[in-house]
């Protein structure tokens, strides 16, 4: 049984139900829907689906929705592309138009002030760059450094570029609402700049009356990388974003990034994710390129909670494959690379649920333990174990069914709803019951069971050692 968590894009060819059931079968923990991109009305239907599958299935999926964030996009073009020749000039408008390849829209409104004389303009992934050498009517003035198509709509990257606009705007604060109506886990903060932009997002889901809603901080350019210890302390989690990522520093420095953001972000005790170009070879293909192997296998090596499927799922002839692929090279990944002890952080006292959750570990690997059963109201003795990195998976009870959506991104933590608990003998006799109906053991199988009673503290004090008789 995978630990590590795996993230998957929503998108047409995989919103249907037969194909998102055999999804959930194979490893799919969380469905991403990217608000800049999907209509509501295809969330709402897919999450609808989604609902219904978790009570035939009986189990938990995950609701991450990406915000667009100050993020920029081409405006409309003709026939939906033009193409840019190397030393041709062209020009760049905030106002709508319809593109060709002498005048085109780009969508920030802010353009004339923020972007300098100099910058360069990424296209297409950074395949295509153009520099820009003046200013003219109200219109930037660009010389084309490598040619190529660029597409309707698509993202432009400005390396460098310090927006002078609010990090949340009309379109992003309509996101928000429409998430907490659609009750939704997990929000990716897109482009996100210093750690004010995230107190910004923080300070409206306060006003909405949402304290469920866990924030993810993508990391995306240079300035959240330079702010990133104030980040992620406001976060609740990190996703290393490599595609823009890589726009903004060399390629060969994007290892050691990652491998450094993961770090920190694990120091803070909040969740790390890793996302882009995992397996995107597999949107056409049913095996994966060997380098996404080893890239799969590192991200579990360097200390994810989990990692985030794109256009391989949402755009992809074999989305199922791709995650049945993913989980594969994840169990081996955790298999071979098991580790028991992570050093408590200096950042962060050690209270009574953490020491617990290290002898509760230390337990279940010295009697060969099947699995950690974590009796919680708030999930934070959960969150603690997953931070310690059993050798085996855990089982998360709670009776809030907003605990038991809040841990699906958690490495090694799978949760179920329950019943609310009146005794100590209750809440070891449920977490019998419940460990023998989710994991199949013999005789003689050990199990370790934590908690706290009564459940209003909210503090975990008791541990137990269970055999199956």
């Amino acid at each position: 049984m995978k630990k590590t968590k795996i993230m998957c894009h929503m998108g047409s060819g995989c919103s249907d139900k037969a194909t998102l059931r055999k999804m959930i079968e194979n490893g799919m923990d969380v469905a991403r829907f990217d608000l800049g991109k999907l209509p509501y009305e295809f969330c709402s239907q897919t999450i609808d689906t989604i609902r219904e599958l978790e009570s035939e299935m009986d189990c938990t999926v995950g609701l991450f929705f990406d915000l667009r964030g100050p993020e920029i996009r081409l405006g409309t073009l003709d026939n939906g592309k033009v193409n840019l020749e190397k030393g041709e000039e062209f020009h760049i408008t905030p106002e709508s138009m319809i593109g060709s390849n002498q005048r085109f829209t780009l969508g920030y409104e802010d353009l004339l002030e923020d972007v300098k004389i100099g910058m360069r303009i990424l296209f297409s992934k950074g395949t295509v760059s153009a520099k820009v050498i003046g200013k003219l009517d109200g219109d930037l003035i660009l010389e084309v450094e490598k040619g190529g198509y660029i597409f309707s709509h698509d993202t432009v990257h400005i390396p460098a570029l310090h927006y002078s606009s609010n990090y949340l705007s009309e379109k992003d604060k309509e996101d928000i609402r429409f998430a907490i109506h659609e009750d939704v886990d997990f929000l990716g903060l897109s482009f996100v700049r210093n750690s004010s932009d995230i107190l910004d997002v923080t300070d409206l889901l306060i006003e909405e009356g949402n304290d469920h809603i866990q924030l993810i901080s993508k990391i995306e350019t240079k300035d959240a990388y330079e702010d990133l210890e104030r980040i992620i302390s406001l976060s609740d989690g990190i996703m290393v974003a490599r595609g823009d990522l890589g726009l903004e520093f060399p390629l060969e420095e994007l290892p050691g990034i990652q491998k450094q953001i993961l770090k920190l972000t694990r120091s803070y005790n909040k969740l790390g994710i890793v996302s882009t170009d995992l397996l995107s070879s597999m949107i056409n293909s049913q095996v994966p390129m060997r380098s996404e192997v080893f890239d799969c296998y590192q991200a579990v090596v360097d200390g994810a909670d989990a990692v985030a499927l794109g256009v391989e799922v949402s755009q992809g002839i074999h989305p199922v494959t791709v995650i049945s692929t993913c989980q594969k090279i994840l169990e081996k990944a955790e298999e071979e690379n098991a580790y028991f002890f992570v050093p408590q952080s200096s950042k962060e006292k050690v209270d009574v649920a953490t020491s617990i959750s290290k002898h509760a570990i230390a337990v279940a690997k010295e009697l060969n333990g099947k699995m950690i059963v974590i009796s919680t109201k708030t999930g934070y003795t959960a969150k603690r174990i997953s931070y310690l990195r059993p050798t085996c998976p855990s089982l998360a009870l709670s009776p809030s069914s907003d605990t038991v959506r809040s841990l699906t991104l958690h490495y090694g933590i799978y949760s179920r709803l329950v019943h609310e608990q009146n005794s100590t003998d209750e809440i070891i006799n449920n977490a019998i019951a419940e460990a023998k109906k989710w994991m199949k053991m013999k005789k003689n199988d050990r199990f370790v069971i934590v908690g706290g009673f009564p459940m209003e503290v909210g503090m975990t004090n008791f541990m137990r050692i269970e055999e199956v008789k």
